[in-house]
């Protein structure tokens, strides 16, 4: 009886935040877009962006311990990739576009706000649409936005980190532009409730992770890497092994004690 009454209240908020979505996407957006100069609009969409990520992120009850500094400039924010909820736990600290798989497309609501949020899809196998992408991410770093990507172009469930595509860090490179490796861990019961993998749906899972008391997660930003002189294969292998470090050097008190 607990867990439907639970359910049902989130239900709740969560269409009311999806409606609010809607309206400040057909309606809010383009008339900020009509009413203020570039760098003023693109600012006012990004408080208004992270605002609504935070009541996402309060009405799922995301209990974040957070650690480490954010990029005091414009950057490439890069993560290992978990579930859908990772967009949420990131980018209510961060003003960014993120880059994802054109599959969200598909996905009710999230789709469409996705769209209009200004999140930059990829095709995967199609290499005419994945330089345009490119294209894009260099024009918004010159325009001294930020943008989170996961490299690792798929979802994992948490326990390692799959080989990044080095292509995604060649934007940063040629804007010269900060690159900063994000490790996120789900603890608890979120530890195995929270991954988004293989054939999951998404409107499914949203109502799983619904049910949850509490969702649990640690998010580190690690220390910004040093790109000078190195091509992307070595930035991208090196902001792996950071991010890979962080993951096991939290997990190694838990092993010790189930060891003993």
């Amino acid at each position: 009886m607990k867990l439907k009454i639970r359910l049902l209240y989130k239900l709740f908020f969560i269409t009311l935040l999806f409606t609010n979505g809607l309206v400040i996407a057909i309606g809010v957006f383009p008339a900020i877009n009509v009413l203020f100069s570039t760098s003023k609009a693109r600012s006012h969409r990004d408080l208004i962006k992270k605002q609504w990520l935070r009541w996402f992120s309060k009405i799922v009850n995301l209990q974040i311990i957070k650690e480490g500094e954010l990029p005091e400039q414009p950057a490439i924010v890069v993560s290992n990739h978990i579930s859908w909820l990772d967009i949420i736990v990131i980018g209510q600290y961060l003003p960014a576009y993120f880059v994802a798989k054109s599959d969200i497309l598909s996905w009710p609501v999230i789709g469409y706000l996705s769209r209009q949020a200004g999140t930059i899809f990829i095709r995967r196998g199609d290499k005419k649409h994945i330089l345009a992408t490119a294209e894009k991410m260099v024009w918004l770093l010159k325009q001294n936005s930020n943008i989170i990507a996961f490299p690792e172009g798929t979802t994992t469930k948490g326990d390692e980190v799959l080989g990044f595509h080095a292509s995604l860090f060649q934007p940063a490179l040629l804007t010269k532009s900060t690159i900063q490796p994000v490790a996120i861990q789900y603890q608890g019961e979120a530890k195995v409730l929270a991954p988004f993998v293989g054939d999951d749906e998404f409107v499914p899972h949203l109502i799983k992770m619904l049910t949850m008391e509490k969702i649990e997660v640690h998010i580190s930003f690690l220390p910004v890497i040093n790109a000078s002189g190195k091509n992307r294969h070595a930035v991208s292998h090196e902001a792996k092994a950071m991010i890979l470090a962080q993951i096991f050097s939290d997990e190694l008190p838990e092993f010790l004690e189930n060891s003993a």
